[in-house]
């Protein structure tokens, strides 16, 4: 069978038909992936005796299709998306040019605080703005302007702000220092992945790692607290079986073992400031005594997070589920000091409160994400005051 080669006149291409490029399509306007897959392998079908089709036809083709099988609704939902083959580029400020990413793009407003699909419809609002008045190449203060004023009439003041805040800091070439704690279990390597993949942080350290080094390099008789877990290094303690309570112990012997790590998360924060990069540290040992030892420039932002789950049950099944994705971890180990732990993060939390510093519940992946992503926001709004000219001073 020959293949089908989708051609515009208009701008001179021909490109081969990817069903599933359409199904990818189909699936933006609210389909579901065997709906999306069956409609486009129909009008492959229908298509099967031509070797060629001008994308106008096929076009047309998609949206008969989607009248008659769903419905007018969708079908005018396909027909606004944005023409695949119109290629708007943009020119960097040194003169490179990139085509415009409506994935790239809703990422950047996603840090406004704004949900993964607001965002992509908001992109989509957008790009088809470019096309409709036909234009191949703005540059990143024209766009970053329409960004603004389309977040601004759909969103709201707050949102449109916030993306000139982050526009601000991009530039600014202020580091940022992202300081995860909480106890174990409660998803801070997760969520530190995840917030340094949406910031594009490729600098991230987690202290289970320092204490990992520094185990290798000293020998458990000289220093026992440190081969010891967070929960129970006061075993390792030489009044381990002293008169105070379990409580006292558990939180004596974590201090304990934090205060071993204090230089190696010093060092590793000071390295990262002096270089001019952002970074993000987590971990168990990141606690108020350690936060407040740390050492940075006054021009580095610096936003401490402490996570917390806040029910019994859920931290237990959290625990429980390590043991699948990371064995080594031995999840039956933790669920038996499950006690400890949870006395643990209840110090953790209280010391956070007494320090200020931001606590996030972490229900869920995405919506810590987007929590600890405000918060972040609000940390720069306080320092950065950008207007739309300062930050986008001309449009293309």
């Amino acid at each position: 069978m020959a293949k089908l080669m989708v051609i515009n006149s208009g701008e001179g291409t021909e490109v081969p038909f990817l069903r599933g490029m359409l199904t990818r399509s189909l699936q933006d306007i609210g389909l579901d992936f065997d709906e999306a897959y069956d409609l486009a392998s129909d009008v492959k079908d229908a298509l099967s005796n031509r070797s060629s089709v001008e994308t106008g036809e096929l076009k047309k083709c998609v949206s008969e299709r989607l009248r008659e099988i769903h419905s007018d609704y969708l079908a005018n939902r396909y027909e606004s998306q944005i023409d695949a083959t119109h290629q708007v580029m943009i020119r960097g400020d040194e003169g490179q040019l990139v085509p415009f990413s409506g994935e790239a793009h809703s990422k950047s407003l996603e840090l406004c605080g704004i949900s993964n699909e607001d965002a992509r419809n908001l992109s989509r609002i957008l790009g088809r703005h470019l096309v409709a008045r036909n234009r191949k190449e703005i540059n990143t203060s024209y766009l970053g302007r329409l960004t603004y004023r389309v977040l601004l009439r759909e969103i709201g003041k707050k949102a449109a702000q916030r993306y000139l805040v982050w526009s601000e800091f991009s530039k600014s070439g202020m580091p940022l220092l992202l300081l995860i704690g909480g106890a174990p279990g409660s998803g801070k390597s997760t969520i530190s992945t995840a917030l340094a993949s949406q910031l594009d942080i490729f600098r991230t350290q987690s202290t289970d790692m320092l204490r990992e080094v520094m185990r290798m390099m000293t020998p458990e008789r000289l220093l026992p607290v440190l081969h010891r877990s967070s929960f129970d290094a006061w075993q390792a303690l030489p009044d381990a079986d002293g008169a105070c309570g379990q409580d006292d112990k558990v939180i004596t012997g974590y201090r304990s073992q934090t205060e071993l790590l204090t230089v190696s998360c010093e060092a590793v924060v000071q390295r990262a400031v002096r270089e001019r990069v952002s970074m993000v540290l987590e971990g168990v040992h990141i606690d108020p005594a350690l936060i407040r030892r740390l050492e940075y420039d006054s021009d580095v932002v610096v936003v401490p997070v402490m996570l917390g789950i806040l029910k019994q049950g859920q931290l237990r099944k959290r625990i429980r589920g390590r043991g699948g994705k990371a064995p080594q971890r031995r999840s039956q180990r933790y669920l038996q000091s499950f006690d400890a732990i949870w006395q643990l993060q209840s110090y953790l939390l209280s010391e956070a409160d007494k320090e200020q510093i931001s606590i996030v519940a972490n229900e869920d992946r995405d919506s810590t994400v987007a929590e600890i992503l405000s918060i972040i926001a609000d940390t720069l709004s306080a320092r950065l005051k950008p207007t739309l000219k300062q930050v986008f001073p001309a449009a293309g």
